[in-house]
């Protein structure tokens, strides 16, 4: 480096020799082209040290940048470690803890949003297991509704708080499925929550408060969801089938393109709600005061065959 310093101004700007000064005339004259000559080298000299010390300055941030990004992923990992760590808690006080943790990281960390979810969907698939199959599973559906069943922020808050977690998490293209089939959300509160693609197959979700909540292209095949608030909810597209709807609060839900073949709306309030595109069948069972032979009107397609192909959008 020093020598390129050195060298480089001499080959741009070389000194005047004795032959190009012979022509000319007078010895101030002659002075004065080598001392230009000299001022050309030095300020060559000074560009290339500038540009020599804006070089290492930014090399310089590079590098700092570089160990700040070393440094954050190890703060996260860090972070990340001592959050699962509080899941395996004995304490759901620490659990909690854990979960909030975990979504402080999934915010600041987009690149890690898709593994917070998996253990967070993980979680709540142990400790909310709802087996249905199962030798020793539960009846599914149950016989009743349990009424005296406390909501499920009482009697479960670290669920309660994953699954707010979940509802509100950053959305991205990049995002995966989230898996929650055969799980134990009974009184579940989740106003206005954001559960999209979600896959809810079997699960419990009785007496919940949904209200407002987006389920769009989601399969929720032979979940529970009697006696449910579902008002204004969203299920654009999702699969029903077979799903427990009876005695559940659907003023205004919205089952564009849904499959409904199987659902039982028995005692349901469909009021205002939306069934353009939707597919049901003979055995979707509706409430006493909804009117069937108005389906084709409503643009309700009433499917016949069940080998007919349902909504490629939901399977």
């Amino acid at each position: 480096m020093l020598g390129t310093l050195t060298l480089l101004p001499h080959l741009l700007y070389p000194p005047l020799t004795d032959t190009q000064l012979n022509g000319v005339k007078g010895a101030d004259t002659r002075i004065q082209l080598q001392q230009a000559q000299s001022q050309l080298q030095n300020n060559a000299r000074s560009t290339l040290l500038q540009a020599v010390a804006g070089l290492l300055v930014v090399a310089g941030a590079v590098a700092t940048w570089r160990q700040v990004q070393v440094n954050r992923e190890g703060q996260i990992t860090e972070r990340f470690t001592r959050a699962v760590d509080q899941l395996g808690s004995d304490n759901t006080d620490v659990r909690v803890g854990g979960i909030y943790a975990l979504r402080r990281i999934a915010d600041n960390s987009p690149s890690d949003r898709n593994t917070v979810q998996f253990i967070l969907g993980a979680f709540i698939r142990t400790h909310a297991a709802w087996p249905v199959g199962m030798p020793d599973g539960p009846e599914h559906p149950t016989t009743t509704v349990d009424q005296h069943l406390p909501w499920l922020h009482v009697r479960a808050p670290d669920i309660q708080t994953a699954m707010d977690v979940l509802g509100n998490r950053p959305t991205s293209p990049e995002a995966r499925r989230l898996y929650l089939s055969r799980v134990d959300l009974r009184s579940v509160q989740l106003d206005g929550a954001r559960l999209i693609g979600t896959q809810l197959r079997h699960a419990n979700l009785a007496r919940a408060w949904l209200r407002g909540v987006r389920l769009d292209h989601s399969d929720l095949k032979s979940t529970d969801l009697r006696q449910t608030n579902l008002e204004n909810a969203s299920f654009v597209e999702s699969n029903l089938r077979g799903a427990h709807l009876e005695g559940a609060n659907l003023r205004g839900a919205d089952f564009s393109r849904a499959d409904l073949r199987g659902a039982d709306l028995r005692g349901a309030d469909l009021t205002d709600a939306t069934l353009v595109g939707a597919l049901v069948d003979a055995t979707t069972a509706w409430p006493l005061n909804f009117d069937t032979n108005h389906l084709p009107h409503a643009g309700i397609h009433l499917i016949n065959d069940e080998s007919e192909p349902s909504n490629t959008a939901i399977e």
